[in-house]
């Protein structure tokens, strides 16, 4: 199996040298958006359905920006006193609750939304099995939703692209939420997730990455079914190391 990526041949050794560094298994899917095509490394796996856990908060806040129920990435919900980390235990505004993938913030945003909005929207944005039927604050942490990492892509292509039915300028605030770097030579956007299928972790990292002459498309999905420190780490660490193994960061 091979990887192609621009001029460069990576072989698939190359790209599971990272995952067997963070000892995780899992997958890797792009789209290269000049070359209009998808990479994968694990193919069959990039096309397998997960619970999305907090990467569902890039279409939780499109959905809450988009109804008025949060006017601005500054809109603050109080503190329902549900303890987590020193980060999240307080009042919080939209950029600190996405920053800090505080869930709480989204358990009470979805509520607020409610299901019937909830299932309209995620309908017209064609988001993975679009189930919610799990309970309004908690289908997409305990099990009924699930997307897979090409799902996440197409929907991240259409966020990007203005191709949701909503704003330019909920889609505008969204995307200043999300910036993980920004460099003189490109700006990385993305959003973690860490959920559970059965006894396994499954680890996220979707977003895109732009540079000047062209927008780059992720999706990493990780998984262990044994305690790993650096699990939590190795979403975003693969990520970029396979982004260097193929020229488009330094």
């Amino acid at each position: 199996m091979f990887v192609m990526f621009l001029t460069l041949s990576v072989r698939a050794q190359d790209v599971k040298k990272y995952f067997d560094e963070y000892d995780v298994k899992g997958s890797f899917m792009v789209y290269d958006t000049y070359a209009d095509k998808y990479y994968y490394y694990d193919s069959a796996r990039c096309f397998t359905r997960f619970t999305p856990a907090s990467t569902f908060k890039i279409p939780n806040s499109l959905i809450g920006l988009e109804t008025g129920i949060l006017t601005d990435e500054n809109f603050v919900i109080p503190w329902d006193g549900t303890k987590s980390r020193e980060t999240c235990d307080k009042d919080l505004s939209l950029k600190d609750a996405i920053k800090f993938s505080c869930v709480w913030y989204y358990k009470e945003l979805a509520r607020r939304v409610g299901s019937v909005k909830m299932q309209e929207m995620l309908d017209a944005f064609n988001y993975g099995n679009k189930d919610i039927s799990n309970g309004i604050d908690k289908f997409w942490l305990e099990g009924s939703l699930k997307i897979s990492q090409a799902e996440q892509i197409e929907f991240l292509k259409k966020l990007y692209k203005y191709e949701l039915p909503v704003s330019k300028r909920s889609v505008d605030i969204l995307k200043n939420t999300i910036v993980l770097d920004s460099t003189s030579d490109y700006i990385m956007r993305g959003k973690t997730g860490w959920g559970f299928e059965g006894n396994t972790d499954i680890g996220w990292l979707v977003g895109w990455i732009e540079k000047s002459d062209n927008i780059y498309f992720y999706a990493i999905n990780v998984e262990t079914d044994k305690d790993n420190p650096r699990f939590a780490e190795s979403r975003r660490a693969i990520t970029e190391n396979i982004f260097r193994e193929f020229g488009v960061i330094k």
